[in-house]
């Protein structure tokens, strides 16, 4: 029978990597210059592994192939085959990240037999005037694109928002963005590893070396649809899901609580994912199964649960995601 899942994070490293993400799980030793920690992964060399029940130690590519869609559910395998769909991270930015662009599923099979990335950001800590980066600030074209990259100037059109804990973003495959130093978040997005490199300040590694662009490839990807505001707004609300983000990737809630939370899962046919964001919880699903999981941690419900009722400790704070 199959039960809620957590997985061992896979820390990653990387030079512009702050000190955050160890604390914010509780992983002891600490551990600077930690960028990502990448929560639930079907990447090719970077499965998640199971941490908890008796199926420990298993990956998840063995849970795809053992129990298909009794796991992930039979409209997610028809849709995504027996590739797990999302990639969740826990992001930590010392720095600022490069600007860059991902290509759409059309796109991403033509070029590299791979789905594209549309994803989403929600914002855990920030510090004082750490910005995120979203979409043009001004309509241009992939003319006016090469151009700006060549001059420099790509910066002067990207839309700058300085951010706080609970700000939301969507970033259809297509969108520029960039991350910003101070920034910590949560990222739901598929699982793609394809990502081109618009701009990267002109920064130089120990070498003397710029990092490579890939100015012609992100020009055919860019959407240049220009919006007013590119942030997802939503009425914050206690005790009830909160809708953030619905596409055809993903459906995801926010789940603000002081109380016990019940969701009816009958109706989908779809794997569920918990993100904890702040605070403390026990998940008991319809099986019987019971898991108590803390800030940091996120736990995978298999597609044959029926339900379930978050209990937590006041202030918990949780995202919730499946697939339509």
């Amino acid at each position: 029978m199959l039960y809620p899942f957590t997985f061992k994070p896979i820390l990653k490293k990387i030079i512009w990597g702050g000190s955050g993400i160890c604390a914010f799980k509780g992983i002891t030793p600490l551990q600077d210059g930690i960028g990502e920690s990448w929560e639930l992964s079907h990447v090719d060399d970077n499965y998640s592994i199971v941490a908890n029940g008796c199926l420990a130690g298993k990956s998840l590519d063995e849970l795809i192939h053992t129990y298909g869609k009794q796991l992930v559910g039979g409209k997610v395998m028809e849709q995504f085959g027996d590739r797990f769909p999302l990639l969740i991270k826990f992001i930590d930015a010392r720095d600022n990240l490069s600007i860059q662009v991902h290509p759409d599923d059309e796109l991403a099979e033509k070029r590299h037999h791979s789905f594209g990335k549309t994803e989403m950001w929600y914002v855990i800590k920030s510090a004082g005037g750490a910005a995120l980066y979203s979409g043009f600030s001004k309509q241009i074209d992939a003319a006016g694109y090469v151009k700006r990259v060549e001059d420099n100037t790509i910066m002067e059109v990207m839309q700058r928002y300085e951010v706080k804990p609970g700000d939301v973003f969507f970033l259809p495959a297509g969108r520029v963005h960039a991350i910003g130093a101070g920034c910590f978040i949560a990222e739901i997005q598929q699982t793609s590893n394809i990502t081109y490199r618009i701009y990267d300040y002109n920064r130089k590694d120990a070498n003397g070396h710029t990092r490579e662009l890939h100015t012609e490839l992100a020009k055919d990807a860019i959407d240049y649809t220009y919006l007013d505001d590119y942030r997802i707004p939503y009425e914050a609300c206690k005790d009830t899901p909160v809708p953030l983000v619905t596409c055809k990737y993903f459906t995801t809630r926010l789940l603000d609580m002081d109380t016990a939370v019940s969701r009816d899962l009958s109706a989908l046919d779809s794997f569920v994912v918990y993100i904890c964001m702040a605070g403390r919880a026990s998940i008991l699903d319809n099986k019987g199964n019971t898991l108590t999981i803390h800030q940091g941690q996120t736990v995978l419900l298999p597609a044959d649960t029926l339900s379930v009722t978050i209990q937590p400790l006041p202030g918990a704070t949780f995202m919730e995601t499946y697939i339509e």
